[in-house]
């Protein structure tokens, strides 16, 4: 249990309360919602003020640095791969691509995982099939479990506190981590973060910054709304604009330039340097038309955004073994494409946001898995694919080779 921070439950004046609010869990007649609600709402913040505020800080430098920022981590955490021995494997590969990074670009490389926190999944279907049976989907294990029966399958708040407790040990890792043999904790991280998708897990976890009054989200301390949550007048973006971390925000291939101005007002109206990151998710095929008025916009608009590429969840395809994947090439030239179109509009392409497993996986096509029958080795996803470290490698290589 992590200390710092009001452990008042906060959530009952929320202006995100009584909004609409996406993809959100049927569990409110559970016997158990209200006691779980009542146990985050009283329950140490996971991630102090301060270092909401350290991260904070790295990020608007590194606008002025042209720094770097690399995310990276699992799709779905597993809440049974929150051990030291697996945290410590992830943290071990988060350390080796952002030196990797920062040895072949030259500059300084923030380093945030997907971790800590990243136990819930928005799904474009409420059900998926299983033979004859149709079932409720798998939506992460802080709602239901992946094993395909519908009993387990269905969302229990229960799974709130067991996220919480998992969360709570891999924050001590990375904060050791950070911290050293002793030395002073490093800036560059690594940080958690984690998409802000269940309501009533994120708001029972606001609390107060005992040294300048503000709200934070004491879950993580970069969280990120989706593509699917994003709307400014709904609960997602309500709650995060309430709060003073960091915030990240998806953009998908679909959207419309007013759409992302909205939501940079509600996100981001003082115009901070360090709070905003915007994540284009669009595809190799669609970015070079979506993606230039939409920089060029938010650019107008005087907000100092970090913009970062997430060129995984635009290439997603079924192969012919019914596996979802993802072609390692696709993925290289997504990046590659945001990076010309952002740095071409004399803005800072920031870097990545990347699932990748800390497991050597055949999960996507490319580099060490030659075609689709390599998929077959190791894959464990428990929801989409992720590189392995070879191919985020590969990633970083191809990046690093257009950087001046």
């Amino acid at each position: 249990m992590q200390p710092s921070g009001v452990t008042a439950d906060v959530t009952h004046s929320g202006q995100w309360e009584g909004r609409p609010a996406a993809q959100q869990p049927e569990w409110r007649d559970h016997s158990a919602y209200k006691v779980s609600c009542r146990i985050l709402g009283s329950a140490p913040p996971l991630v102090p003020a301060a270092e909401v505020r350290q991260l904070r800080w790295s990020l608007a430098d590194l606008l002025t640095t042209d720094a770097l920022l690399l995310q990276l981590g699992d799709c779905a955490e597993s809440l049974y791969e929150c051990t030291p021995r697996h945290t410590a494997q992830k943290l071990q590969v988060i350390d080796r691509l952002g030196s990797r990074f920062s040895e072949l670009t030259g500059r300084r490389v923030i380093r945030v995982g997907r971790m800590g926190g990243q136990f819930a999944k928005p799904r474009s279907q409420p059900t998926e099939n299983h033979g004859a049976l149709a079932i409720p989907s798998f939506r992460g294990h802080m709602i239901n479990s992946e094993l395909a029966v519908p009993q387990t399958r269905r969302p229990d708040p229960r799974r709130m506190v067991w996220a919480y407790e998992a969360g709570s040990a891999v924050q001590r890792a990375m904060r050791a981590q950070r911290r050293g043999d002793g030395r002073p904790s490093t800036t560059d991280g690594p940080w958690s973060s984690h998409e802000a998708l269940v309501v009533d897990y994120e708001s029972r976890l606001i609390r107060r910054d005992p040294d300048t009054d503000e709200l934070y989200l004491g879950s993580t301390h970069l969280p990120w709304v989706g593509e699917r949550t994003r709307q400014p007048a709904q609960a997602h973006v309500a709650l995060l604009s309430a709060v003073v971390n960091p915030v990240g925000c998806k953009i998908g291939p679909t959207a419309d330039v007013s759409d992302i101005l909205r939501v940079c007002e509600a996100l981001d109206p003082g115009r901070e340097p360090g709070r905003l990151v915007l994540i284009p998710r669009m595809g190799h095929q669609r970015i070079q038309q979506t993606l230039p008025p939409i920089v060029r916009a938010v650019a107008n608009a005087g907000h100092p955004v970090v913009w970062l590429s997430d060129p995984m969840h635009g290439n997603t395809v079924t192969s012919g073994l019914g596996l979802k994947t993802r072609h390692l090439a696709d993925v290289i030239t997504e990046a590659l494409r945001f990076r010309d179109i952002v740095e071409g509009l004399r803005q800072h392409a920031a870097g990545l946001h990347v699932e990748v497993a800390a497991d050597d996986v055949t999960e996507c096509i490319g580099g060490p898995v030659e075609n689709e029958d390599g998929l077959l080795r190791h894959y464990t996803t428990l929801c989409d694919p992720r590189l392995n470290a070879d191919q985020a490698t590969e990633l970083i290589e191809a990046w690093a080779k257009g950087t001046g």
